[in-house]
């Protein structure tokens, strides 16, 4: 017996970079009129934020991931309650930084009963003069960097630094870029979501786009549309589509950074362009199929059933 092929692998270490965010959430039958209240059926405090929902959708699904960006003061209990979210998840989160004196960000959240959320969030600007730790540090034994596009302007040298050595850089792209963002060469992989590419593109058809930003980058480039599915170029700069997966949705939160992090664990494992963005589409339908943001994600079993046959398992009744 080879003792050697019998030693179970490691899983790849992403490293999710990104702004932890303290998430209020309120089941609502509909949004109030300006003016207006509205009762709430439901409520809950969740840890959010692209990356670090990144991370619990990435450790579901058996990889490992690791946190660093900035968070308030040390003495909030916003951050305490977000730490121990995220050890019980087995997550990494020595690199996670506290700014003293600041906020962690929160965001205000409304689902309906389509599972479309309405959000509002507080950022404080001061978050943005952090300082991360060396370049050695954070990417010793990194498998891929996964980064919120909102968090350009302290890690971009990171990302180039990983792209030197030859570390994939996938960008989840959910707001407006410049055509002259650092990002867009200091990067492997840009998965945007379809209002981001088509505001970033000034073009109101994400297919035109996704072209038009083609002649700025070299990296791979999507866009996400929610139940139509991914727009994504070839190798070739052919358009590509990957169909989502019919579910019942009753809540969206999360999703997209379900995706995110399931996509770039696809790419550490090696899989193929096409066969990574399936494994995303699937986990991310699946966490629509049940509330809590993040922390419905699924496990990697529950992943594998759906691509397998094409359909997600019935919801238990208390994740309806």
């Amino acid at each position: 017996m080879n003792f050697r092929d019998a030693t179970p692998k490691i899983a790849p270490r992403i490293l999710c970079i990104g702004i932890p965010v303290r998430d209020l959430t309120f089941r609502i039958q509909e949004l109030p009129a300006r003016g207006f209240k509205a009762n709430a059926s439901h409520f809950e405090e969740i840890s959010g934020g692209n990356a670090l929902n990144a991370t619990i959708g990435i450790v579901r699904l058996g990889g490992r991931a690791s946190l660093c960006g900035p968070m308030g003061d040390a003495r909030e209990t916003t951050s305490r309650y977000i730490f121990d979210k995220l050890a019980h998840e087995g997550i990494d989160t020595k690199h996670l930084i506290h700014m003293p004196g600041l906020v962690t960000p929160i965001s205000n959240i409304m689902i309906d009963p389509s599972g479309e959320r309405t959000i509002v969030t507080f950022r404080d600007p001061e978050l943005w003069r952090v300082r991360l730790p060396l370049a050695d540090t954070l990417l010793g034994d990194c498998g891929a960097v996964l980064i919120e596009s909102r968090c350009a302007e302290f890690c971009t040298d990171l990302c180039a630094e990983a792209r030197n050595r030859g570390i994939p850089v996938v960008v989840d792209v959910d707001r407006t870029m410049s055509l002259r963002e650092g990002l867009l060469t200091a990067s492997s992989h840009l998965v945007f979501s379809s209002e981001a590419l088509q505001a970033t593109a000034g073009i109101a058809d994400d297919a035109e786009a996704l072209k038009k930003i083609a002649k700025l980058t070299p990296s791979f480039l999507a866009g996400t549309r929610g139940a139509l599915g991914t727009l994504w170029l070839d190798e070739h700069n052919n358009l590509q589509q990957t169909p989502a997966f019919p579910v019942h949705t009753v809540d969206t939160l999360g999703a997209g950074d379900v995706f995110h992090g399931a996509f770039a664990l696809g790419i550490t494992e090696g899989q193929d362009l096409p066969t990574a963005l399936r494994f995303a589409s699937a986990a991310a339908a699946l966490k629509c199929t049940r509330f809590g943001g993040a922390f419905a994600a699924p496990q990697r079993a529950e992943v594998e059933e759906l691509l397998a046959h094409g359909q997600a398992a019935s919801p238990a009744p208390s994740e309806r």
